[in-house]
């Protein structure tokens, strides 16, 4: 193992503040409808890590995958406003679940829904930092999303996060985490696309990401998701320089939060640069 990567497996176990960004693919089936058991997994995962004295804000994606399963929709809308008013069912939907599982763990969740506008906004991102601090302290799990019913993410434009991977970068800036871990549909970055490409590689560790390693990830994996590997790799590049380190890994594997904590070698890590590396660009 080296330096570079012993740093940042010591900066994953110790890390006290964790956002964890789930993706549609995690949540739900193909076909809308929601996956309990990949759900109930990680409540019970987030959970535990609050008992053992961590901070967590979960960043969710699926209010329109959700909504297109609540409503037997054989496919995801086109029309805009059709978009707004699926993810508008769809959100009850997806928090309703949440809540229920969580209750079953004594934990109770709150709902935060955020637009671009709103973060880009010194005011307004300062009242969402001080919301999420008070939920925090009060052992309070933030469920974040993009309030897909102001502002349809499908769609991008300059009111827009685009995805909820570069939500979830933003989040974790917002609360000064430690840590992100993304939770994907695919297992880790590799070198090449791993769905066309039998022989793809797993790159392990990241210390820098260059024009390769973007131009080597695929696109969105699941019909209901918007986010590809591409925006996960920007997102953590994004946090690298913030000095926030992240993880990317399937979300569907069995204790899956529990091994990446323990600095378990899973997934792909990205390290970040040091505090006088930030300050000096």
């Amino acid at each position: 193992m080296g330096e570079e990567e012993r740093k940042g497996r010591h900066l994953i176990t110790e890390a006290k503040r964790v956002v964890v960004k789930v993706g549609t693919s995690t949540i739900t089936y193909e076909n809308g409808r929601m996956n309990m058991r990949n759900i109930d997994r990680l409540a019970r995962a987030i959970a535990d890590l609050m008992n053992s004295g961590r901070e967590v804000v979960l960043v969710t994606s699926g209010a329109i995958g959700v909504g297109v399963g609540c409503l037997d929709l054989p496919e995801r809308p086109s029309e805009m406003r059709d978009k707004q008013a699926v993810a508008a069912v769809g959100q009850c939907e997806l928090m309703n679940v949440y809540s229920r599982c969580f209750a079953e763990y004594s934990r109770v969740v709150a709902q935060i829904l955020l637009t671009k506008d709103g973060i880009d906004d010194p005011i307004t991102r300062e009242n969402i930092s001080n919301t999420m601090e008070a939920l925090i302290e009060k052992g309070i799990l933030p469920i974040v999303n993009e309030n897909d019913t102001v502002s349809t993410a499908e769609i991008p434009h300059a009111g827009t996060f685009g995805d909820n991977d570069t939500l979830s970068a933003l989040v974790a800036r917002v609360v000064d985490a430690d840590l992100l871990i993304i939770l994907s549909d695919i297992d880790a970055v590799y070198d090449s696309n791993p769905r066309v490409n039998p022989d793809a590689k797993r790159i392990s560790v990241v210390t820098e990401v260059d024009d390769a390693l973007i131009s080597g990830a695929g696109g969105a994996g699941s019909s209901l998701g918007t986010g590809g590997m591409q925006t996960k790799i920007t997102a953590m590049n994004m946090l690298m320089h913030h000095g926030i380190a992240g993880v990317i890994a399937e979300g569907s594997q069995s204790q899956i939060l529990e091994d990446i904590l323990d600095g378990e070698d899973i997934g792909t890590l990205f390290v970040p640069l040091t505090k006088d590396q930030v300050l000096d660009e």
